[in-house]
């Protein structure tokens, strides 16, 4: 069965976390199987934004929908993020949601800027969250993760290889040393807040051209999804109850990174009307992909809640 045509998008978390009593589990026995569509944070933005995978320039991208100023600068996106040593290595627990303002996000570049200066590269604050780097036009940029491939995970498995990857991993225990010892995170921790002690380089680019999308808008609290679908020439709203309840064909509502338990405590009441009323393509971060119609909430005999 092809992907059915402007029907109402929800991109869900993958579908493992959906445990069993989850009220989505009860509406997909009554929907039509799909084929699986793109697995995981970058493969499922590949669905609707065409040239997105794990190469996409995101770094050029939101700055351009953040500042306007990309042009045709090499750019390379540095959050602000949480690591913490374990057993095994050190683990990426948080990024780019910090909730840091913007004074201590200057607080934190302060000692930074001078690091990155001798390296050639310009140190941007985008937003107290999501900074970027402005580098020479020949700056060879070898592979980075994104963070949704990386959370959890040790660092190691994540950092640039080789040769051309030691000059950024150099740079990047610089930034920690930096970091770590700065007198703000003391104050956060003290206030039950994450550190902040390291920045995760990722995204690096130029500026590609916009490309079109088969979306009519998006409803999105993600930074990356809001800049494509600006490119894309689409409006885009952000996560609330009532964008979602007033939510038609052609509308892709990002649910993915949310866990399912608030799914199911804060969002429920304004997602079950949309599954009676309106065609719905269900897409879990998994990649499973299901459609379900409105007549389709008869099916009583498909075993609801298996």
């Amino acid at each position: 069965m092809s992907k059915p045509e402007r029907s109402l998008q929800l991109w869900l978390p993958a579908l493992a976390h959906v445990e069993p009593g989850h009220p989505l589990r009860e509406w997909l026995p009554r929907a039509d199987r799909l084929p699986d569509g793109g697995v995981g944070y970058l493969g499922g933005l590949g669905e609707h934004f065409p040239g997105v995978d794990t190469g996409v320039p995101a770094a050029a991208i939101t700055r351009e929908f953040l500042a306007g100023d990309a042009g045709d600068d090499t750019w390379l996106s540095a959050d602000p993020a949480w690591v913490q040593p374990d057993m095994n290595g050190v683990r990426l627990l948080a990024c780019g949601r910090m909730n840091l303002d913007m004074d201590e996000a200057q607080a934190l570049a302060e000692p930074l800027r001078p690091v990155f200066g001798e390296a050639g590269m310009q140190l941007e604050l985008s937003t107290p969250d999501h900074w970027h780097l402005r580098l020479p036009a020949d700056t060879p940029l070898p592979g980075f993760a994104a963070p949704e491939q990386a959370l959890g995970e040790d660092l190691a498995q994540h950092l640039p290889q080789g040769p051309e990857g030691r000059r950024w991993r150099v740079l990047l225990n610089d930034i920690q040393v930096l970091l770590h010892q700065h007198p703000l995170n003391a104050r956060r921790q003290a206030r039950g807040q994450s550190p902040v002690n390291s920045l995760w380089l990722w995204g690096g680019g130029r500026l590609p051209p916009s490309s079109a999308s088969e979306l009519a808008d998006v409803v999105s609290d993600d930074l990356l999804l809001r800049a494509l679908a600006a490119r894309a020439g689409l409006a885009w709203q952000a996560r609330t109850p009532d964008a979602i309840a007033a939510a038609a064909a052609g509308r892709l509502i990002d649910l993915q990174d949310l866990p399912a338990g608030e799914l199911a405590s804060r969002w429920w009441p304004a997602l079950q009307p949309l599954l009676e009323r309106r065609a719905v393509v269900l897409h879990f971060a998994s990649g499973e992909r299901w459609w379900h119609k409105p007549r389709h909430r008869w099916r009583f005999w498909r075993g609801a809640g298996r």
